[in-house]
């Protein structure tokens, strides 16, 4: 017998092979590892005097990953870009103006927050989808919050973006970011591009070249809208997806965000070649993308491809909320193939752990609560008006009924960050003083005019 670090007790949801849910089970956690998964009655026997987190009436799940979230400069002016703007005006009339006055405490301070959101609705891995100007500022953040990760360095070598240069210089500083966050701890580092038709030939290759034989993820923003499809055709005669793997970029350790707006031909390349996409659903709403032209990432998933869900921005998808984001995923696929039965609450959950963490390269690590693995778990608590009368089958009534306001308590690496839907690592309350200030101050200098589309009195 031993004493585990943490016995957590709830129907215990494991993500393994089979889908197990142990009823009236526990997860006993030394270090920062699980060390068994079991009946309650039985980790305790194995686990004595162990201390306690959870009831008999929580349900416990693996940590929830979110696979493309922007965490810098867009939550310091959250929810305050209209959504009622033409394509591109988002980006050139508001970020980037904003980017170019964003300061390090700026980055770090909108992360923090970001993390905070994220980790507090369960969500323990996240993937940065990259940061323009101060990727360790990020790093900081998800160290101080207690969150596992992935940050990148936003790279391009296109005219008229900030931080863009030639493709040595972007590649030197994307090889300096790795080497600094090397694989195996809480935080690493992706090679991270801007993408879409804002990196050349010559440096996605590059790119393609520096993270494959070290197996370190590359990741860029690929046809969120049809405009991609458009360029690269008059550049290469080829469309996007198409084009990057006949140079040889796709393959197994590529995430690409969006990839709304591909063809038939597009979808092959992404299956054949093992490529991952991250989608964001509610950020394709809130833009108004067309993604219900045809909902091509359930094409993907038919076809076995590889596929994460993303929360993207405060001002694209807006809230940090995996279970908002998988609901609303299994919703479109319903509706969008007219066929109720093509896809559903289950899938969706799948897409948010152990799905999703294949997709990032990490199923090795997270994405389910089996012995060995690390202690990302996430407590949910079924007390509430929304979860009565307990639902037979918790899955359905934890995406289609709950969302991230029902967690309660999070481990990520085996730490306690957040108990009793609180943060425990950052005091919260003067992290979000100083954001209201850093804000005013971010708004004043990048001139950019935030309003209310009704007058306030």
């Amino acid at each position: 017998m031993a004493t585990a670090d943490w016995v957590i007790t709830g129907d215990i949801v494991t993500m393994d092979a089979e889908r197990t849910i142990v009823a009236g089970g526990a997860v006993a956690v030394t270090g920062n590892t699980i060390a068994a998964v079991g009946k309650a009655d039985d980790i305790r026997q194995q686990f004595p005097d162990s201390p306690e987190r959870g009831s008999p009436g929580s349900l416990v799940t693996p940590g929830f990953v979110n696979a493309h979230q922007h965490l810098t400069a867009d939550r310091l002016v959250a929810s305050a870009i209209p959504d009622d703007l033409p394509p591109g005006a988002a980006i050139f009339e508001w970020i980037v103006p904003v980017h170019e006055h964003v300061t390090g405490d700026d980055d770090e301070l909108a992360a923090t927050l970001g993390l905070i959101e994220a980790v507090t609705n369960g969500i323990t891995t996240t993937i940065d989808a990259g940061t323009v100007a101060h990727p360790d500022r990020v790093a900081q953040a998800m160290a101080a919050v207690g969150v596992r990760g992935a940050i990148g360095r936003w790279g391009s070598d296109a005219d008229g973006l900030p931080q863009s240069g030639p493709v040595d210089e972007v590649i030197d500083a994307q090889r300096d970011l790795l080497e600094r966050y090397p694989p195996g701890g809480l935080v690493d580092a992706s090679v991270t591009l801007v993408g879409h038709d804002l990196m050349s030939d010559d440096l996605v290759v590059a790119a393609a070249d520096l993270a494959r034989p070290t197996g370190r993820r590359l990741s860029f923003h690929l046809s969120p809208t049809p405009n991609d499809a458009a360029s690269y055709l008059e550049r290469t005669g080829h469309r996007p997806l198409v084009h990057l793997d006949r140079l040889g970029v796709l393959g197994p350790n590529v995430l690409v965000g969006h990839a709304v707006h591909i063809d038939d031909a597009e979808l092959e390349a992404l299956v054949a070649t093992g490529t991952a996409v991250a989608s964001c659903p509610w950020a394709y709403l809130r833009l108004g993308q067309g993604l219900t032209e045809r909902f091509a990432h359930l094409d993907l998933w038919r076809r076995d491809g590889r596929l994460a869900l993303g929360c993207d921005t405060e001002n694209a998808g807006d809230a940090i909320d995996g279970l908002r984001a998988a609901a609303l995923f299994a919703g479109l696929a319903k509706d969008t193939s007219a066929d109720p039965t093509a896809f559903g609450a289950h899938h969706a959950f799948e897409l948010l752990t152990i799905a999703g963490a294949e997709a990032v390269g990490m199923a090795d690590r997270i994405g389910s609560l089996e012995a060995g693995k690390a202690a990302d778990i996430v407590v949910i608590d079924r007390s509430g008006i929304q979860w009565q009368p307990p639902s037979p089958d918790p899955i359905l009534q934890l995406v289609w009924a709950s969302g991230g306001r029902s967690v309660t308590d999070v481990l990520v690496d085996g730490h306690l960050v957040v108990a009793d839907g609180r943060c425990t690592t950052v005091d919260v309350d003067s992290r979000q003083a100083e954001a209201r200030l850093a804000a005013r101050s971010l708004i004043e200098r990048s001139g950019i005019q935030p309003r209310s589309l009704w007058p306030l009195r």
